[in-house]
């Protein structure tokens, strides 16, 4: 008995001694491992011992700092972690830095007890996978400067109780779902008004609506940076803008605000970036004289009146970046803006600029691209100093006969913004891209110095080399820089040197402030398993015999083949394209698309998943996936045993890259690795015309939609076949390869996945078949060569199905056959076709322009392609049509549509400009074009 209790005794003292040895509170150690429970891939550490704040070698890895035996600093960021995050999160309420960051499987809700830690001052939660509402009790967080929610897909409203943050410095929810309205403390008590410590909001990319409340801005306000960019705000900017005097950059573009831009934008004087670009703003042009420190300038695609260029822009000699697209500005290009001294980018396309381009004197040497592109310009005065891009596209001066055949008046390759010089390799890389959402510029190579020095500086002490990789700007003007990153060892990076050398979002980074505000996506990184070494390696080498030290020298020089064979392939992944021509092995010269590893490509589909289907041609089968920066894109991976080759696709890709056009489905990028062919898209929403003209989703397409979808998918194709650089034929144009984004803009998509076109003095054709039954050109059965009068063809059966909601081929039937059987000339209104018209739009109103747009579908299914009209052709006849009847887009907060036709003169678009737009003036047909229209 007596031996009993000694033993008991001695095991409770042992208890003890433990707890009293351990430097982390019972309370976080519970916390940490409830935590852990949720988690799949939680780090190897956790569990191995028992005290997470133990001495170097036993800390849990993520637990960075401890004060007092509690957790005061937990970063995990891109660790791998899937699951949920527990309720227990609320107990480790020493926590003052909270990093979750890049987990892009960690989601569900954000608990609410995470208001319980009342020591927080910084929360990242940035690119994972979070749902549902942002809790309230974010607002108890007094102590709060840092709250980064950005890159999830949180949903709601922003709640009110963030204006109780007074302490709060950055506060990033972009790129989530939040709806509703902006609160402020005049509707709801508090709100973001209330923010006066605040430097940046950050509320671009989600799904905001109605006005910007003008009680949102006061004096006493602090906020250097405002992002409101690509939202759904409706009404008109608040003069109340201009009481912010600290405010460095305004982002308010791709948006639906209307009305005139307040007069008091002009007190922000201290502004370097304004991008009021693809609204719906009217009146006078913004006087913006006394703006001195303004970099960026974009008043793109809006309404404004026509006017001759403003005074005040001769002013603005510290602009880098002028952008001024469909401003309605006539009369002569000031010639001074030629020599500001920072200036490197002017694009002044679609206006109305008439008389002599004068560059002939005080030409910037910064200056690489002047956009011209649709104006009235009948002469040029060109310095010889003047080496870079100059665009004179679609104005008079190019008939002229000396520089119709010059780069000038041609489509043009621009110079890559980027040149590496570096030639950073290995094994296992970390690698990840910078986003800046609102750079100070527009071309990156002069600033990219300053850039990689201060990386290197806050790499100095760590032994990581790094390469810059690629550098582009994205559709939403964002600067993407892709990075790598190599362990000067030679090893592969451990989850500590992650967590203390590679983080690029904190504070201490200090990037030049000229690249704005910006986010690290760091890629997923497969962490290696350690090995244990077996004592046995010392007997084994001292017993080592002279046969074995031969086969071991035999397998180092195996070895060294394969890594030195590796390295060419990391610098040259292109270099096993194909063995025929001199520049076989060359990577191709993309514009824009970029290089997907397949491993990368994998982790965004789960493996190419069953779930993440979407659809499957000929060309294989497609995929959703979600790239590092959340953008979804579409993934055609090519099925196995295809034709191609990497010759071939290598041609294909680089094609597809210089093809940039509102109305075609862009290209992301693409893969070639170990015999996979993959093509990368961008996602577009709302599926196929097909499906929507079937009944088979929630949208219904009325009468005015589908002309608009006529001539969005007429421009892309008069863009394929007139511009594209060699011009292309889509051979299988069909309502299955028209897509319909989230303004039910149509996009043309499956338009490079073949051959491209072959010259001829016959026109554009192509001697590959590739069409779906019903609508093949039936010339081609007698000829065996598809043309561009092909397309038109294919394009005349979906206007059928856009009047009739028809498959071509139906029961048996082939609808053209049955249209042109019921055609009665007499019958003005519906040419006879009521019984086959489409019941939806017969119940929704007006038919107008009805009858012109079935004389247009017949001309398109003329039996002698003579017949038939061009793309082009038929893109001025919509519009026409369009304006005739004052059929226009509304606003995004009024239908789905964020572009506006309107019927007094203004500033033509052109029917094939590459440019996003999203306001545009039609007109007539006179002042549109010189060439003729099809007869009525």
């Amino acid at each position: 008995m007596e031996l009993m209790e000694s033993l008991l005794f001695f095991l409770i003292m042992i208890s003890i001694f433990q707890q009293s040895s351990s430097s982390t509170n019972p309370g976080d150690v519970s916390a940490l491992k409830s935590l852990s429970e949720k988690w799949k891939n939680a780090p190897p550490s956790w569990g191995k011992s028992g005290d997470p704040c133990g001495e170097s070698g036993e800390r849990w890895e993520g637990v960075l700092n401890c004060s007092n035996s509690r957790v005061t600093e937990l970063k995990l960021f891109n660790m791998g972690l899937e699951g949920t995050l527990s309720s227990e999160i609320g107990s480790l309420t020493g926590l003052q830095s909270l990093d979750l960051s890049y987990n892009k499987d960690l989601e569900g809700e954000l608990p609410s007890s995470i208001g319980m830690l009342k020591q927080l001052h910084t929360l990242r939660l940035i690119a994972c996978k979070f749902s549902g509402i942002i809790p309230n009790e974010l607002g108890n967080l007094q102590n709060l400067k840092i709250l980064a929610l950005n890159s999830n897909q949180f949903s709601g409203k922003i709640p009110a109780s963030l204006g109780r943050l007074s302490h709060l410095q950055y506060l990033d929810l972009a790129d989530n779902q939040l709806n509703g309205t902006l609160p402020t403390s005049a509707t709801e008590g508090s709100g973001l008004d209330r923010l006066w410590a605040a430097q940046h909001f950050h509320f671009n990319k989600n799904q905001i609506s109605g006005p910007i409340p003008s009680d949102l801005f006061n004096s006493s306000m602090t906020v250097m940076h405002i992002l409101l960019d690509n939202n759904k705000l409706t009404g008109e900017i608040p003069d109340t803008i201009g009481l912010v005097n600290s405010l460095r950059i305004l982002r308010l573009d791709n948006n639906s605000l209307n009305g005139s831009v307040p007069s008091s934008i002009n007190s922000l004087t201290n502004l370097s970036v304004l991008n009021l670009a693809n609204n719906n703003l009217n009146g006078a042009m913004p006087n913006l004289t006394g703006m001195d420190f303004l970099n960026y300038l974009d008043l793109s695609n809006n309404s404004f009146d026509p006017s001759e260029a403003p005074n005040w822009l001769s002013g603005l000699n510290n602009l880098t970046t002028l952008i001024i697209e469909s401003g309605g500005l006539q009369g002569q290009v000031p010639q001074e803006i030629f020599s500001f001294p920072q200036l490197q980018e002017v694009r002044l396309n679609n206006n109305s600029f008439s008389g002599t381009l004068n560059m002939s004197t005080k030409i910037t040497q910064a200056l690489k691209i002047v956009n011209l592109r649709n104006n009235s310009i009948t002469s040029v005065t060109l310095s010889s100093s003047y080496n870079d891009t100059l665009i004179l596209i679609e104005n008079p001066v190019c008939g002229n006969v000396q520089l119709r055949h010059t780069g000038y008046c041609q489509d043009q390759q621009p110079d890559s913004q980027f040149n590496s010089w570096n030639n950073v390799t290995c094994s296992q890389p970390y690698e990840g891209q910078i986003v800046s959402r609102a750079p100070y510029f527009g071309y990156i190579q002069n600033h990219l110095n300053n850039l990689e020095e201060r990386i290197q500086e806050k790499l100095s002490r760590t032994g990581v080399n790094f390469l810059v990789q690629d550098v582009f700007f994205d559709k939403n003007s964002y600067l993407n820089i892709w990075l790598k990153f190599c362990n000067s060892s030679g090893k592969s990076f451990t989850r500590n040197d992650i967590l203390n050398s590679l983080d690029l979002n904190t504070q201490d980074l200090q990037l030049p402030e000229n690249i704005g505000p910006s986010v690290f996506y760091p890629s997923h990184y497969a962490f290696q398993k350690r090995v244990i070494r077996g004592l046995t390696i010392g007997i084994a080498v001292g017993c080592a015999i002279g046969v074995l030290i031969i086969a071991g020298l035999a397998i180092y020089a195996v070895r060294q083949r394969k890594q030195a064979l590796t390295a060419i392939y990391l610098r040259n992944p292109f270099a096993s394209w194909g063995s025929f021509g001199e520049d076989a092995g060359d990577a191709p010269q993309l514009k824009g698309a970029r290089c997907f590893s397949l491993d990368e490509l994998k982790r965004c589909t789960d493996d190419f998943s069953k779930a993440n289907e979407i659809g499957s041609g000929g060309y294989g089968k497609v995929y959703k996936g979600v790239l590092l920066n959340d953008q979804i894109v579409a993934i055609k991976r090519s099925q196995k045993g295809s034709t191609q080759g990497g010759l071939e696709f290598k041609t294909e890709i680089e094609l597809l890259s210089r093809v940039h056009h509102r109305n075609l489905v862009e290209l992301v990028g693409f893969c070639y690795e170990k015999g996979e062919l993959l093509l990368v898209y961008e996602y577009i929403p709302n599926g196929t015309l097909k499906k929507n003209l079937s009944g088979s989703s929630e949208i219904q397409l009325d009468w005015k939609r589908r002309l608009m979808i006529a001539l969005d998918s007429a421009r892309g194709l008069a863009y394929l076949h007139d511009h594209a650089n060699p011009p292309i034929i889509h051979r299988d144009v069909k309502s299955t390869n028209i897509l319909l984004d989230d303004n039910l803009i149509a996009k043309v998509a499956d338009f490079g996945l073949s051959t491209f076109v072959l010259n001829s003095e016959e026109g554009l054709i192509s001697i590959h078949i590739k069409g779906t039954p019903g609508y093949v050109d039936p010339e081609y059965f007698m000829t065996h060569q598809l043309t561009a009068k092909s397309d038109v063809y294919s394009f005349g059966v979906v206007m059928l199905e856009l009047i009739t909601a028809r498959s071509p081929i139906e029961k048996e039937k082939y609808i053209v056959k049955e249209v042109k059987m019921a055609i009665n000339k007499n019958d003005k209104e519906f040419y006879g076709l009521k019984d086959l018209i489409d019941p939806t739009i017969l119940k929704t109103g007006s038919l107008d322009g009805m009858h012109r747009f079935i004389e247009l579908t017949l001309k398109c299914l003329a039996e002698s392609p003579e017949d038939r009209p061009m793309m082009n052709e038929l893109v001025k006849e919509f519009e026409i049509l369009l304006t005739k009847h004052e059929i226009r887009r509304k606003s995004t907060s009024e239908s789905s549509f964020g572009i506006e036709f309107q019927t007094e003169r203004g500033v033509a678009e052109h029917p094939y400009d590459e440019i996003v737009l999203s306001s545009e003036v039609s007109t007539d047909a006179g002042y549109y074009s010189g060439q003729h229209l099809l007869p009525k």
